[in-house]
């Protein structure tokens, strides 16, 4: 394996509100069903106006999940959770797993079980890779929890150093994002598939995270390049949000479209 580091510039509270969303489950979350469920910190739309203040404790979180992805208090970093650890990958690039005293902004996680796995030769790129996962889901309309493990021939990733108050908004703040290029690298990717109507809730379309198979390093996914790899797809046809109960996130103005600042934000 070789890494590569290239730095781009430029360019608390309580939380026990949540929102029930039962997609095809008319129990919705229920302690036997939420093993079926996408349990989610906040929303995206929030995050995007700049509401980083930690909400909801590591350890609390590994309740409602052993697979997931978001951020730390302040936008500390990309967060990977994988086999019930919590990692966050540093504007060092290096992947280090939190306490459970750590708290969260946004995160969304579930307890993974796959419904469908297959194996994939490569080389596809990001956008090949996510049509041909897109080919096997049965629905578009549900949300679905992703874990693609094998190796890879290149992976760009990023991570956001951790924000001072006042805090930015997420675009600005992304564009002090830290870059890594991986080559021929083990690892596994993260992540989950929201359908279209889930915006400004969480981000429509794939959104992935990467960990290296030593766990020591990773990040929010930009680009890459697959050799051989497996992939297994669990549905997730439920979808609980835990909302703040006060603090930055009521005073946040969360009205009118997110797609744009998500879309640089995302670059």
């Amino acid at each position: 394996m070789t890494y590569r580091r290239a730095n781009f510039p430029a360019g608390t509270f309580g939380l026990s509100a949540a929102i029930l969303l039962p997609l095809a489950l008319a129990t919705g979350c229920t302690p036997t069903a939420e093993r079926e469920c996408l349990y989610q910190v906040s929303t995206l739309g929030a995050l995007v106006e700049g509401v980083y203040d930690g909400n909801l404790a590591v350890g609390e979180l590994k309740k409602h999940g052993d697979l997931g992805l978001g951020t730390f208090e302040a936008m500390d970093g990309e967060m990977v959770m994988l086999d019930g650890r919590v990692y966050r990958v540093g504007a060092d690039g290096k992947a280090e797993e939190v306490a459970d005293e750590e708290t969260t902004p946004f995160a969304t996680v579930t307890f993974f079980e796959a419904d469908h796995t297959g194996s994939l030769e490569g080389p596809f790129d990001l956008a090949h890779l996510e049509e041909m996962l897109d080919k096997v889901l049965p629905t578009k309309n549900i949300p679905y929890a992703v874990k693609v493990e094998g190796t890879f021939a290149r992976v760009k990733t990023r991570s956001i150093p951790r924000q001072t108050k006042p805090y930015p908004r997420l675009a600005a703040v992304a564009t002090k994002q830290t870059i890594f290029e991986f080559e021929n690298v083990r690892g596994t990717l993260v992540g989950f598939r929201c359908p279209q109507y889930a915006k400004g809730l969480n981000l429509p379309g794939w959104h992935l995270h990467f960990l290296t198979a030593d766990r020591t390093a990773g990040g929010h996914v930009l680009e890459l390049v697959t050799e051989k790899v497996r992939f297994a797809i669990d549905y997730t046809p439920a979808i609980r949000v835990a909302l703040p109960t006060g603090g930055a996130f009521w005073e946040a103005n969360l009205a009118g479209d997110k797609s744009a600042d998500l879309e640089r934000a995302e670059k």
